[in-house]
């Protein structure tokens, strides 16, 4: 038995377009065991959605794993066939996407597009399968579930329709549940019960969950790590105290800067991370966030940091933290 269920090892990806080589991802890491439920933040554009499409085998056309490892809970996913990856897809490893109306078949009903997946993937017949498509309603706080079994995705709510991507997900009991943005397009009331329900069932089926997100509020209450994500790289990675109470990546703290506070006096501006996100066609030499750093020194420009690790989780890839381990070191000789 594998130590991690996933085991993403210096991944490399590549969309190919007209305009030239976009580098999505650059040299990407990320390690998750059974039932622990991992963050993944950062501005879009960054690589998040895109690191998570790859591990279930569905990156779009032009775009071309050109390096690293990918394993899930032992399959070598970079060297499976797609009959292959269409067996653990939505069966061990299921994702919900962000926007379930565009997820969802506009001309046919709620009930057939659960009990398909669950057709698809056990051996149970068609009444059984209704069943356990009721079963997974009731499972996702929908009320009336024979009723919503008849009706079309535009007859429910969005708050609705997204439980219904999660009932689909959950129909077979994965391993793994990757949700992208699963709570966008909600209201907040109906994300905090959407984010509830996901970590009691997380509890109750013993599932990961790869969180995709850029709302820092949603990982801080669900995940126990956070992967930090700009330009295609994992730029911060710990757990989520060493992400809040000792960021270390300048990006990582102009993303906390940037968050709403309770505690702070009444008309305190909210500092934004000024600049634009680097254009991935013509990727810096350097670390990718010098250009919008204000600590940045003329090192970051010319060269990509190495790593530097804080204890056994925690790790960044800046120069000031070399600086800084580096002036520490020295002043203990």
């Amino acid at each position: 038995m594998a130590e991690y269920l996933v085991d993403i090892k210096n991944e490399r990806l590549s969309f190919f377009t007209p305009a030239g080589e976009v580098k999505a991802l650059n040299d990407v890491s990320i390690r998750l065991k059974e039932g622990e439920v991992l963050g993944i933040v950062g501005e879009s554009g960054s690589g998040k959605s895109v690191t998570a499409y790859s591990l279930m085998g569905l990156t779009a056309h032009p775009g071309k794993l050109l390096g690293g490892e990918l394993q899930f809970n032992g399959h070598e996913i970079e060297t499976m066939s797609e009959k292959e990856m269409r067996k653990i897809r939505g069966n061990e490893i299921s994702i919900i996407f962000q926007d379930p109306m565009t997820s969802l078949n506009p001309v046919y009903t709620i009930g057939n597009q659960i009990t398909e997946v669950i057709r698809l993937h056990t051996d149970k017949d068609g009444a059984q399968a209704k069943a356990r498509a009721r079963e997974l309603l009731e499972l996702v706080g929908i009320n009336e579930p024979d009723k919503r079994l008849k009706q079309y995705p535009h007859e429910l709510s969005g708050g609705m329709r997204q439980r219904v991507m999660i009932a689909i997900a959950l129909a077979c009991e994965p391993k793994l549940l990757i949700a992208d943005e699963p709570t966008t397009a909600l209201d907040v009331t109906i994300q905090a019960q959407i984010l509830e329900l996901m970590m009691e069932l997380k509890d109750k089926l013993g599932m990961a969950i790869i969180m995709i997100t850029h709302d820092l509020g949603v990982v801080a209450s669900m995940c126990e790590r956070i992967a930090v994500m700009y330009a295609g790289r994992i730029v911060e990675y710990g757990t989520t105290d060493d992400i809040f109470y000792n960021p270390k990546h300048q990006y990582t703290k102009g993303l906390i800067r940037s968050i709403p506070r309770l505690d702070t006096k009444e008309h305190e501006r909210l500092i934004p991370i000024e600049g634009t996100p680097v254009d991935l066609l013509n990727p810096p030499a350097g670390c990718p966030f010098a250009p919008r750093c204000d600590a940045a020194m003329k090192i970051c420009l010319r060269e990509m940091p190495p790593e530097t690790s804080f204890g056994d989780v925690h790790y960044t890839k800046c120069w000031l933290s070399q600086k800084e381990e580096f002036e520490k070191g020295a002043s203990h000789e």
